[in-house]
């Protein structure tokens, strides 16, 4: 297991030194003149000569490239100041450090991602489950159907029909908002659960029926009907074994929500007018900002490459027959 982690680690560096590379290049080597996007509309040309020297872009590309790339390991000196480790430049638009600007919109997206997975695995996977125990039954039919219906929604339609019932008409909740767990935690749940639950609505409609049918197909393999021929109980044999197995296909695709989730929740955020990665993303596009959009790229980057390294180890430990080889 430490031998398969370093070597994961080892090549989610190698990785990211890749995705750095690519990025930098992509944006700064391009024909577009990067200079000139951070300088504005009205831009002179003594201020633009002024901004290509604070940028280094008067130097060699493969200084550039090392400046770059150095950065986000032990800091980088710009004219308006250091830019500690780890440095991904200093944003167009606002003139702040590009990490701290995503330091401060991640806790949102993270709790936000966070609640929303709680809600829709335990209930979506639950649901599924329960749906394949009593298959056929009144039970399976109505989770069915209520899967089906469910995913046809999208969160910015559903998202202001509970806004405008819940919020506005009604008056029974507060306009969504966000409060850091960490200092008020009840602030927290009655300011995110409106957003928390909508996102959690339409993952939970996909994750029932896919619980239902990866369970239904693992109770056909033969090491079940052998443990049922054995004499054990079709519950024994259902929470024992089967369930484990059907988990694996349900990790393969929480793995890449959840990436996507981190990255950004961008949908689910600029419905409910919160400030976190996904909004942040959105501002970078439209303002040109590119040092905020690279700073954003990698750092999703970053936790896609960890949450594949956790899903590796979730295989083995869900399923002995897996081997980290």
């Amino acid at each position: 297991m430490i031998q398969f982690i370093v070597r994961r680690a080892v090549g989610a560096a190698v990785t990211l030194f890749l995705i750095g590379a690519a990025t930098f290049f992509l944006f700064v080597a391009a024909p577009s003149d990067y200079a000139s996007l951070a300088c504005g509309k009205d831009c002179s040309p003594a201020r633009l000569h002024d901004i290509r020297e604070a940028l280094g872009l008067n130097l060699p590309l493969a200084q550039q490239f090392w400046d770059f790339m150095s950065g986000i390991v032990r800091g980088r000196d710009f004219p308006t100041g250091h830019c500690s480790a780890p440095c991904l430049g200093i944003s167009f638009y606002s003139g702040d450090m590009v990490w701290s600007t995503i330091m401060d919109r991640f806790p949102l997206t993270l709790t936000l991602t966070a609640g929303g997975a709680i809600v829709f695995l335990v209930v979506g996977v639950g649901a599924g489950m329960i749906a394949a125990y009593r298959r056929g039954t009144y039970i399976d039919k109505f989770a069915t159907g209520a899967s089906m219906v469910l995913s046809s929604f999208q969160i910015y339609f559903l998202g202001p029909i509970v806004l405008t019932v819940l919020v506005y008409s009604t008056g029974l909740m507060e306009d969504p908002k966000y409060v850091p767990i960490t200092e008020d935690p009840v602030g927290w749940f009655v300011g995110m659960s409106i957003p928390v639950c909508v996102m959690a609505t339409i993952f939970t409609a996909q994750y029932t029926r896919m619980a239902r049918s990866s369970m239904i197909e693992q109770l056909a393999e033969d090491s079940i009907r052998t443990a049922k021929a054995k004499g054990m109980s079709r519950s024994y044999v259902f929470f024992r074994y089967a369930w484990r197995g059907s988990l694996i296909p349900i990790v393969t695709v929480f793995s890449i929500d959840l990436s996507a989730l981190l990255g950004g929740a961008v949908v689910t955020e600029l419905t409910f007018s919160l400030q976190g990665i996904g909004r942040l993303a959105v501002d970078g596009a439209v303002n040109k900002d590119l040092p905020l959009t690279m700073g954003v790229m990698l750092f999703g980057a970053f936790f896609i490459l960890i949450i594949n390294i956790f899903t590796d180890i979730t295989y083995a430990w869900i399923d002995p027959r897996i081997r980290l080889s």
